[in-house]
């Protein structure tokens, strides 16, 4: 079958049907003869005359891709007997015998093929034609006409090799596939997949999933995620329960699978239908590959991910001192805003101030000391 990538319906819509060759080849005591067409007619030697004893006709019939032959017998008049074991006509296609025929039409024998047509299976059939030693009447023999006929191969679904991804159109001698938009049309000319690397999450929470979740992801893809944040956050990733990657009974993650890379360290990888739940990382970056192969329906896979920073301790409050905010913990990149009750003032380093901030740092500590808070003069007196 032709495929032609990047084609519409409308470019085939004022094609003319191009002039395909059908090669007939007869066998005739050793004697190749051809004839050229997409349809034409066989009939046994001599005919109307009888034919004649003790001889074998073999006609190879072969159209192009995208194309079967059908046959029928417009008359039909051979020596019958059981089984047809003397004179036959015996039609074959891909090894296997889609018709054996002999009698006469005028008898009740269900070896004439009356109105019957045959079609093959792909593009090729054989007849034969046999006759024995010895008639004891005189038989005409027969007429067939054979002729080309376009598959159509968008509606032929039990053939997984032709199935189209998304859309298949029909055409004189083949067919093609195209996508849904967003979709890109594999190198295999028939699978639908998308461009999924090179995104880039920097917020410190977020959801990513497999394209269309909970719909089937898309086939023949490679995608890459990355989640990049501040050095001081560690990343957590938390996959939804309903989780649904091609997996195999025997090999671990052959066809599709899904996995992480946290600093140094890799994860995975993840198939099948069991969740791998909650995934503490130790790092601020990950990367989630995912791999899908040509073939399977599955549903695929969201998660959500959350930073923590690291975690500093709650500071001593120095006497006559408020802090803000007051927390029971605190974390990487969190403030605080040291100021003094009425009559107190702020000393830090021999320097009066109005208040005074430190900074939970990537490292777990603050990034200054706590300052004082000292009576003023006027309090004093």
């Amino acid at each position: 079958m032709r495929l032609i990538e990047g084609r519409t319906e409308e470019d085939f819509t004022n094609m003319k049907l191009a002039l395909f060759l059908l090669l007939l080849t007869v066998i005739v005591d050793g004697e190749l003869r051809f004839l050229s067409d997409m349809y034409g007619s066989l009939q046994s030697p001599n005919f109307p005359e009888p034919y004649p004893q003790e001889m074998e006709l073999h006609w190879n019939i072969s159209v192009p891709n995208g194309f079967k032959v059908k046959l029928y017998f417009s008359y039909f008049d051979l020596e019958p007997s059981y089984l047809c074991e003397y004179d036959f006509i015996k039609v074959e296609a891909e090894g296997e015998v889609l018709a054996l025929f002999c009698g006469r039409e005028a008898s009740d024998t269900e070896a004439v093929p009356a109105q019957q047509v045959i079609t093959s299976p792909k593009n090729s059939l054989s007849v034969l034609f046999s006759s024995d030693f010895s008639n004891e009447e005189r038989y005409l023999g027969f007429i067939a006409h054979y002729s080309a006929v376009d598959v159509d191969e968008c509606s032929n679904r039990m053939d997984e090799d032709l199935l189209c991804d998304h859309f298949c159109h029909n055409y004189i001698g083949g067919y093609y596939c195209s996508c849904r938009y967003g979709y890109l049309l594999h190198s295999d000319n028939r699978t639908c997949r998308v461009e999924c690397s090179g995104n880039v999450f920097r917020e410190r929470s977020g959801v990513l999933s497999s394209i269309d979740f909970p719909a089937p992801y898309p086939k023949s893809s490679n995608c890459l995620y990355r989640i990049e944040l501040e050095p001081g956050f560690r990343i957590r990733l938390q996959f939804d329960p309903r989780f649904d990657v091609e997996d195999h009974p025997d090999i671990n993650c052959p066809y599709d699978y899904v996995k992480i890379k946290a600093g140094s360290g890799e994860l995975g990888p993840f198939c099948g239908a069991q969740s791998p739940g909650v995934i503490e990382t130790d790092s601020n970056m990950v990367i989630i590959f995912f791999q899908s192969d040509n073939s399977g329906e599955n549903l695929g896979w969201r998660i959500t991910y959350t930073a923590a920073g690291s975690q500093c301790p709650v500071p001593e409050i120095p006497p006559n001192a408020f802090i803000n905010p007051v927390q029971s913990e605190y974390y990487f990149n969190d403030h605080i805003l040291f100021t003094c009750e009425p009559g107190y003032r702020l000393l830090k380093d021999g320097e009066d101030l109005d208040h005074y901030q430190v900074l939970c740092q990537s490292d777990g500590l603050w990034s200054r000391s706590s300052p004082q808070c000292q009576q003023t003069d006027s309090t004093r007196r």
